[in-house]
């Protein structure tokens, strides 16, 4: 299995699967958490938003009246349901619009208690209007919210400052806290470049009527809570920091004044009993603040359907899940594999079986194709190769008969003859030598013929070119075809046209002598089939431009033609159109072969054209740089 391709196949495909299985699930673990994660952080920002809100309306009013149509606000821009109940779950507000609302989960995403603030989801909202000082909201300001005529009072005072400031180059802005009381604020949060002005800020600095009795009351509840526990009384400034009780109020010369900080903390705090009149003063402070805010109340938010949202977390079950998942799409994959695999090397196995019986010598049998892939594509070119060499088998032995023939005939005249001088029925006078010689010549040139024919599939042909001039080498040719032409009445011209990049004549690099060879074997190809009356021409010519430059050469007659199913195998080895006609009559059957190789040799195609009844065409081109020219002189083709 470890060998074959069917097991690497399978191999490969459990890996693939495996590893994408892996890689989605992570991917999909990745990707759910950061959309969980990043939905939570925005649920997270809109329920601060919603608690900050309902935490000021509770810090703002004593009782939670009214609250309905700003819980209705709520829902309508978050999307969500929003429900207040007392801490007892006695329903004081809820945006559901059901005739019977969903039943409120058992816990509660928050408790609004402007006197005790959730830091984690006052933190979370970075636009709340207000900031809570510790654990008492900034908004609850209780009794010390100004009245309306010390706020205007106020107001004026400040606008009379910044005013002044801007006289004196210098920006700021007026900005109204919880209580009412404006301060100053300078635009590059810089206070110390207005200590150099004559601007006058006592207006602003000392505290109200009211706030000085809210301040007294306040001082009077930490007191109290400092005797219960055996502490000297203190004396609050108007900061929330404190001092002993004979020390007079501290009140700073410039700059404006800091508000009562809703804070439950001591300016300073430098051991246990300044912790202990912290503690008290954050327990005065929301005493007193008691009776001005609302009651806590518990709050609910979640989705429409009165669920809370979800949170994400690979459980045990949801592990288990994936997995049985990845193994369901692992065993797919293996089973996909497997049919795939066995669909695949099937036909594989049917070219290896018949690829070995061609080794063995057996009769080559084609390999069925089924589809039309790269297995199909495959299986069809094995078939052609095998019928490619059934043909080529048949070549070699059909050519083992004509050679056999072609041989057996000369021979057997020379034979022949001898046998009957032998014998003293023929008299080796001079037409008998004359006749032994033709016979000889016949074998000479079938087997000169042979040898040009096993030197050019070998590979050594040798080539010696040379620059030709194509008109010269024609009338060559035809001179030396002359007196068979005119014995054959047939007239045998050449009409040779100006070459190629203006050249008078066309010219090339070849070997002169083989392609003299190769012209005259169609030359005499074409007397031997031309009647007596009809024309041979020979022609060359230019054709095509740049690299694809070419000179054609053209044998033209006027004969009997060949037939369409014969012209195919014109150029074949022993091949004849009449299989009756001996040597004398039509040939070895090997010159138009010869003419291809030696073509070929000379990096040029052969070709013929032909029509039965009115003669043929035969066209060697030869590119003007041949190949043999390319190699220089003795190159093997």
């Amino acid at each position: 299995m470890r060998k074959s391709l069917f097991g690497r196949l399978l191999g490969v495909s459990a890996l693939v699967a495996a590893c994408s299985v892996a890689a989605t699930a992570w991917l999909a673990v990745q990707t759910t958490s950061g959309a969980i994660k990043q939905e939570q952080g925005q649920n997270l920002t809109a329920d601060a938003r919603i608690y900050d809100t309902l935490l000021g309306y509770a810090a703002r009013n004593s009782t939670w009246d009214g609250v309905e149509a700003t819980v209705a606000e709520l829902a309508r821009q978050s999307g969500r349901r929003v429900a207040l109940t007392t801490q007892s779950r006695q329903p004081l507000a809820d945006s559901a619009t059901q005739q019977t609302p969903p039943a409120l989960p058992p816990q509660a995403s928050a408790v609004v208690d402007p006197l005790s603030v959730d830091t984690v989801l006052a933190s979370a909202n970075a636009d709340r209007a207000g900031a809570a000082d510790g654990r008492v909201d900034a908004r609850a300001v209780g009794p010390f919210r100004l009245s309306a005529a010390e706020r205007t009072r106020l107001r004026q005072a400040a606008d009379r400052n910044v005013a002044c400031l801007s006289r004196a180059g210098i920006a700021s802005d007026v900005v109204v806290e919880p209580s009412g009381r404006p301060r100053i604020q300078i635009v590059g949060n810089d206070p110390e470049r207005a200590l150099g002005t004559r601007c006058d800020t006592e207006a602003l600095n000392g505290p109200t009527r009211t706030e000085k009795k809210a301040l007294a009351a306040l001082n009077e509840l930490a007191d109290a809570c400092l005797e219960r526990q055996d502490r000297g009384a203190v004396r609050l400034n108007q900061d929330l920091s404190w001092g002993q009780a004979a020390t007079p109020m501290p009140m700073p010369a410039r700059g404006p004044v800091k508000l009562p900080a809703p804070t439950d903390r001591p300016a300073v705090q430098t051991g246990e009993g300044d912790r202990a009149i912290a503690s008290c003063v954050g327990t005065a402070r929301r005493e007193q603040l008691s009776s001005y805010v609302a009651s806590p109340a518990l709050l609910f938010i979640g989705d429409e359907g009165g669920t809370t949202v979800p949170g994400f977390a690979l459980s045990p079950a949801n592990t288990a899940k994936i997995a049985g998942v990845a193994a369901l799409v692992l065993a797919l994959t293996v089973g996909a594999s497997v049919l795939a695999g066995a669909r695949l090397v099937r036909p594989l196995h049917a070219l290896t079986g018949a690829a070995q019986r061609m080794r063995d010598g057996e009769e080559p049998a084609s390999v069925p194709v089924t589809s039309d892939n790269e297995i199909g594509r495959l299986a069809t070119a094995f078939n052609d190769m095998s019928a490619h060499q059934a043909r080529l088998e048949a070549q070699r032995k059909a050519m083992v008969s004509d050679v056999a023939h072609e041989l057996r005939t000369p021979l057997s005249n020379i034979r022949g003859w001898l046998e009957a001088a032998q014998d003293g029925l023929a008299d080796p006078d001079p037409a008998f030598v004359s006749s032994l010689l033709e016979e000889a010549v016949q074998l000479q040139h079938i087997i000169d013929d042979l040898q040009d024919l096993s030197a050019a599939d070998a590979g050594v042909l040798r080539l010696h070119p040379e620059r030709v001039r194509m008109e010269e080498l024609l009338a060559q040719v035809a001179a030396a075809h002359q007196g068979r032409a005119e014995t054959a009445g047939v007239t045998l011209t050449v009409d040779a046209a100006p070459g190629p990049a203006g050249a008078a004549h066309p010219v090339l690099e070849a070997d002169p002598v083989r392609l003299r060879q190769a012209i005259g074997n169609l030359v005499s190809n074409a007397l031997r089939h031309t009647p007596a009356g009809g024309r041979v021409t020979l022609r060359a010519y230019g054709s095509g431009s740049g690299s694809g430059e070419h000179i054609v050469v053209e044998v033209v007659d006027t004969g009997n033609g060949i037939s369409a199913e014969d012209l195919p195998h014109v150029f074949d080895r022993f091949w004849r159109a009449e299989k009756s006609r001996s040597r004398r009559t039509g040939g070895s059957g090997l010159g138009l072969s010869i003419v291809r190789k030696l073509t070929e040799a000379h990096g040029g195609t052969a070709g013929a054209a032909s029509t039965e009844g009115a003669g043929s065409v035969f066209t060697l081109r030869l590119p003007t740089t041949s190949r043999a020219a390319a190699e220089g002189p003795g190159a093997r083709a």
